[in-house]
């Protein structure tokens, strides 16, 4: 299985290097990536997570809060939408026949409209907290606007799982091989989860999404960290505290107890998209394969 990494519009939240640890101010904008996953199988092309789409770029306050634009700014660039960059390496939205997400947050979920023909996976108890809209902050995160495609959404019982290194995994995905896992990772929403993937040598990418969203949250041996303004935003987003943080430990365990077998990331940390990809975040995805 070939894998792609893209990065699907950055965004530049307030506080510069609080958030990225690596902008040269506090006064300033910083910038974090969302991570997104290209999978080439036998049969179809299959999207982890879209990021932001084509009609966001367009109209980005007709489909996104006014909270999130203020706060987020996001580098509205055509060319990193997730379908701009699936055509620059030689395909059609139409080959896009399966998208699984880690959660409908709306920077996750933005390109579902550019795939219109493509099913969309994601746990049970996402969709259900995501209609409910029963918060202001859950308004401002999950957005109907974005949901042209709703009526492709397969959904999956957390319940329904097989171990998978210690963790409950759903599968048999409906129409996906078997090297393609929903892992639930309840708490940043209550219906997040992780996505797997087998590569060809056995070894496996799981795609943690925003289980956490810096690289040393999940340092091995020593106390983890995390830049103070993007721990804020954490805590400001996550919807069951214990449960993010109980997995956060699980993949740190994950990390100790089979680093040889299984490979993380997360969705938003930029220094590890630019180790896993291989280039610079702000560049589009090119025909050269990506396998890390």
């Amino acid at each position: 299985m070939r894998i792609h990494h893209l990065n699907c519009i950055s965004s530049c939240p307030l506080g510069g290097r609080l958030m990225d640890a690596r902008s040269p101010g506090v006064l300033q904008r910083g910038r974090l990536c969302c991570h997104c996953l290209l999978l080439e199988t036998e049969a179809a092309l299959v999207l982890v997570d879209t990021g932001f789409g084509l009609r966001d770029v367009a109209n980005p306050r007709a489909r996104l809060s006014g909270f999130f634009l203020s706060l987020l700014s996001p580098d509205f660039r055509e060319e990193l939408t997730a379908l701009r960059q699936i055509e620059r390496l030689g395909f059609r939205a139409s080959d896009v026949r399966h998208i699984v997400l880690t959660h409908l947050d709306f920077d996750h979920a933005g390109g579902l409209d550019d795939f219109p023909q493509a099913r969309v996976h994601m746990l049970r108890q996402e969709r259900e907290t995501a209609q409910a809209q029963s918060t202001w902050l859950d308004r401002q995160r999950y957005r109907p606007q974005q949901w042209g495609t709703r009526a492709n959404w397969q959904t999956y019982p957390a319940s329904r799982g097989e171990p998978w290194f210690g963790f409950d995994c759903v599968r048999q995905l409906a129409g996906l091989p078997p090297e393609i896992l929903l892992v639930p990772l309840p708490g940043h929403t209550l219906g997040h989860a992780g996505v797997a993937v087998q590569r060809d040598g056995g070894q496996w990418l799981l795609q943690a999404g925003d289980a956490y969203f810096w690289h040393e949250e999940m340092s091995v041996g020593v106390r983890p960290r995390c830049p103070s303004g993007l721990r804020m935003y954490q805590t400001l987003m996550e919807q069951d505290r214990t449960q993010r943080l109980g997995n956060q430990q699980r993949l740190r365990d994950l990390r100790a107890q089979h680093g040889d077998a299984v490979r993380v990331c997360c969705s938003h940390d930029p220094i590890e998209y630019e180790r896993i990809s291989g280039r610079r975040m702000g560049m589009p995805a090119s025909a050269a394969p990506q396998t890390a």
